[in-house]
C-alpha cells in the first residue's frame, strides 16, 4: 500500500534545471521523514537532501548546497527537488525514499520506502 513515484527526470544542459516530484501513498507524513538520493553511473548511492515533516529539520549533501531546494505539500502528500545550476556531475538516478522518525547528518539512516527512481542526464 505504501508507495513511492519519482518523475521529472531527463536529459537537461549544464547550467539549467530540473523540477522532480515525489508522489507519496499509504503513509502519515507528519510521522516521517523523506530523503532524496542519487545514484551517479558506477558510483554508489548517495544522499542528497532529506528532511522531516515533523521537526521540520533537513540536510544537504554539500555539492548541492545553494544550488538544490525542496518543497512539500503534506495534504497533497508532494514532494519537490528543484535542482537549479546543473553539473555533469549530477547525473544519476534520482529516488526519494520515506522513513518514520527524524532525520540524521548525511541522510544516512535506514529508509524502508522507497520509489523506482527517475534518471537524470546533465550534457551538452
Amino acid at each position: 500500500q505504501v508507495e513511492l513515484v519519482e518523475s521529472g527526470g531527463g536529459l537537461v544542459q549544464p547550467g539549467g534545471s530540473l523540477r522532480l516530484s515525489c508522489e507519496i501513498s499509504g503513509l502519515t507524513l507528519d510521522d516521517y521523514s523523506i530523503g532524496w538520493f542519487r545514484q551517479p553511473p558506477g558510483r554508489a548511492r548517495e544522499g542528497v537532501s532529506c528532511f522531516s515533516f515533523s521537526d521540520g529539520n533537513a540536510d544537504w549533501l554539500d555539492s548541492v548546497k545553494g544550488r538544490f531546494a525542496i518543497s512539500r505539500d503534506m495534504a497533497k502528500k508532494m514532494v519537490w527537488l528543484q535542482m537549479n545550476s546543473l553539473k555533469p556531475e549530477d547525473t544519476g538516478v534520482y529516488y526519494c525514499a520515506a522513513g518514520r522518525g527524524t532525520i540524521v547528518p548525511g541522510c544516512v539512516r535506514h529508509y524502508p520506502y522507497w520509489g523506482r527512481g527517475t534518471r537524470v542526464f546533465v550534457s551538452s
